[in-house]
């Protein structure tokens, strides 16, 4: 009688394994023909995940901002105001340092991500980006309650962001803080933004909005490379002249407190068209388009 441990031969010469023994692994680690479960695992992290996953994650978020107090988001939001206005003092301070050159506006750019970075991966909570995260819950199931709290959130998150702004504009104009150079830089890029007619802070707004809301649809999937991708998609923005109702607020401010710019002009000449512009961007083209790839699959 053969030893238990030895091979029996199947009915076709082959040898076959011991009963009871474990299954023999792949006899060459690089053979095509075979996957490791370290393999397997590896394969499942690297994989991309698939539109809808992406898209319930942004729609959970958006879920969680909508349950949140009134008393939270408001404060979240003036210290997201408050943030944003590093992206103008980061352009200040090159502006003051660099030469006049043609390729000034490039490198004077780079310092918009700035405020962005403080505002996102804080999770303050900031106006543009609810243009995404809190429609998608109101496109999965359009109800009277859902468009109250969607509207609800976007009034206190509004509100509380042109505050901050406002409060961080009172602090460049009449306090110490920043140095004549500084100042002169601030106002110098603010005045640059008042060159665009009513039509013109309309249509520069659309690709903000989609710029900030495709951010926000890409954060879940960033990682360790999301401080790059803000910075990209913001710097985008101010390369582009592209025009942003809360960071561009800040720069209306100082024009304001210092006798440019009139009430009414603030209103009719900025608020109004970029916050539409915005919201056209965010919502009706990044939203719905968002929604519409995978309303058949969710």
């Amino acid at each position: 009688m053969p030893a238990p441990e030895q091979q029996l031969q199947t009915s076709q010469g082959e040898p076959s394994p011991a009963v009871g023994s474990a299954p023999c692994e792949p006899a060459n680690s690089g053979d095509v023909r075979g996957i490791t479960k370290r393999e397997i695992i590896d394969i499942e992290e690297r994989a991309q995940p698939r539109t809808p996953v992406i898209y319930e994650v942004v729609r959970r978020m958006g879920e969680e901002e909508l349950a949140r107090p009134a008393v939270s988001l408001w404060w979240s939001g003036v210290a997201a105001g408050l943030s944003i206005s590093f992206s103008l003092l980061a352009q200040a301070v090159l502006q003051t340092h660099l030469p006049e050159k043609s390729w000034t506006p490039l490198v004077v750019a780079a310092g918009y991500p700035a405020g962005f970075l403080l505002v996102v991966l804080s999770r303050q909570q900031l106006f543009t980006e609810n243009t995404i995260t809190a429609v998608l819950p109101l496109f999965k199931s359009f109800t009277a309650l859902n468009l109250g709290r969607v509207i609800r959130l976007w009034s206190v998150v509004f509100v509380a962001n042109m505050l901050g702004a406002f409060v961080a504009a009172l602090f460049f104009v009449f306090t110490p803080a920043l140095s004549v150079e500084l100042r002169d830089g601030a106002f110098e890029i603010s005045r640059q933004m008042l060159t665009n007619s009513s039509s013109e802070m309309f249509f520069r707004g659309i690709p903000s909005g989609f710029l900030i809301a495709a951010m926000v649809w890409l954060v879940p999937n960033a990682d360790t490379v999301r401080f790059h991708m803000i910075s990209l998609l913001t710097y985008l923005i101010a390369v582009g002249g592209f025009t942003h109702i809360v960071a561009g607020s800040v720069e209306a401010f100082l024009l304001v407190l210092t006798g440019e710019l009139a009430m009414g002009q603030l209103v009719g000449h900025f608020i109004m068209p970029v916050l539409a512009g915005n919201i056209l961007g965010g919502t009706v083209l990044f939203a719905l388009i968002s929604y519409a790839q995978v309303m058949r699959e969710i």
